[in-house]
């Protein structure tokens, strides 16, 4: 199947693509410049059929990038199969250093022949525009802690702190307000901040409105409630959790997961020496972070407070249970990894968010298609054992015979003292 496939090449930019073609049959790729563009699209398509034959299948394949998965949803509407590969995974020689738009689509269809790149799943639109959403909150999220140390930093440079209680309570920001600077132009600044921060303020309020909005919807509402059941993970980052991990049955084991977020050890090993280094930080940079925040809680003894009782209200019993063995767990290992075994904190919380991660991982992959509801779990029969006589015996009724059997034996000694 592979002898009768055209493979083709894309290095795609904003403005242009780069095309490199290898026909069924031929070692010399054929190459062109062509603009980035839906029309030139739709004329590449056609004539890939026509330099192909019109018998042989076509394959197309470009980096993952600041352009998305709009060229790649094109061709797929007009009949092309088109892949997205792992731009960090693509093989390189150590030795190469000449890098050009037609070397990187001429190696690209090169690779896709030999099978050596690696895809990655597009999200769907929906997808992509739920994780938006959720990197818009972020992005307003780091707006505010910017904000706030913008106009803390001014007041540092004033000799202006508070000291009454924890910043940014309502009496801290009724306490910003009341401030009387000497100079107009001091006052300005001061003003201008406290706007900025009521502004990104009220943004983020709004951004994380809608995100509770959405979560209470199909095809998440169910999910979210699963991953809420966990100690550390609330709407924002279960919603996260799924708007990232886009596909999740691809994950077909809890280590693939640990790999994908990066929260796996590196490892330079060669002979009998074997060296492990600091985790590998691929993958996706921002979900890593949520579950490390997460994995931050494990140091609080095992425990149901009401806020989490609230969440965990109507939800199925394995769920629950699987989320209690997960602090348990997780306690456990943070207390051994840090106190019996001296390892700085960081280094314990993503240990413990490894693991989160793998409990994740069963409840979003195992539970759908093995629920365990004790609802649902028939109820075990007693174990019988059937006697030589015929007849059957529980075992309750086998320690019982034991136990006669204990006290005939206990009868002579008794009578002789």
């Amino acid at each position: 199947m592979a002898e009768a496939t055209t493979h083709v090449g894309l290095d795609v930019h904003k403005q242009s693509i780069s095309v490199a073609v290898l026909l069924p049959g031929s070692a010399k790729a054929l190459q062109w410049e062509m603009r980035n563009e839906p029309g030139e699209v739709r004329r590449l398509v056609r004539r890939l059929r026509r330099d192909g034959g019109g018998g042989s299948e076509l394959l197309c394949a470009y980096e993952a990038g600041p352009c998305g998965y709009v060229l790649q949803r094109q061709l797929v509407r007009e009949g092309v199969a088109c892949q997205v590969v792992a731009a960090s995974l693509i093989p390189r020689k150590p030795g190469e250093r000449i890098k050009t738009d037609r070397r990187d689509a001429r190696k690209l269809a090169e690779l896709l022949r030999a099978g050596l790149l690696t895809e990655v799943r597009p999200p769907s639109e929906a997808e992509e525009a739920l994780r938006d959403l959720c990197r818009c909150r972020e992005d307003a999220r780091a707006d505010l802690m910017r904000a706030r140390h913008r106009l803390g930093k001014m007041l540092l440079r004033q000799g202006l702190r508070y000291v009454e209680g924890k910043p940014w309570t309502l009496q801290h920001r009724a306490w910003l307000w009341s401030l009387k600077l000497e100079h107009a132009a001091e006052r300005m600044v001061l003003e201008d901040y406290l706007l900025a921060v009521e502004q990104v303020s009220t943004r983020l309020v709004t951004l994380e409105a809608q995100l509770g909005e959405l979560a209470e919807q199909e095809p998440y509402r169910e999910r979210v409630g699963w991953l809420r059941c966990f100690r550390g993970i609330d709407t924002i980052t279960a919603l996260s959790v799924l708007a990232e991990l886009h596909g999740f049955e691809r994950f077909q084991k809890p280590r693939q997961l640990m790999a994908y977020l990066g929260l796996v050890p590196s490892e330079s090993s060669s002979g009998a020496s074997v060296h492990r280094g600091p985790i590998t930080k691929t993958g996706n940079r921002h979900l890593r972070r949520l579950l490390t925040e997460a994995a931050h809680h494990s140091r609080h003894r095992p425990g149901v407070g009401a806020a989490l009782r609230r969440r965990r209200a109507g939800q199925p019993a394995a769920v629950i249970a699987l989320a209690d063995r997960a602090q348990q767990r997780l306690h456990h290992r943070y207390s051994r990894l840090l106190l019996g075994r001296g390892l700085p904190r960081q280094k314990v919380v993503i240990a413990c968010a490894r693991e989160l991660a793998g409990f994740l991982w069963a409840v979003l992959f195992l539970h759908p298609q093995q629920p365990l509801d004790a609802e649902r779990r028939p109820a075990k029969k007693p174990r019988t054992r059937r006697s030589r006589s015929g007849a059957t015996s529980s075992r309750g009724d086998k320690e019982e015979a034991k136990r006669l059997q204990v006290r005939k034996r206990q009868a002579p000694d008794l009578a002789r003292a």
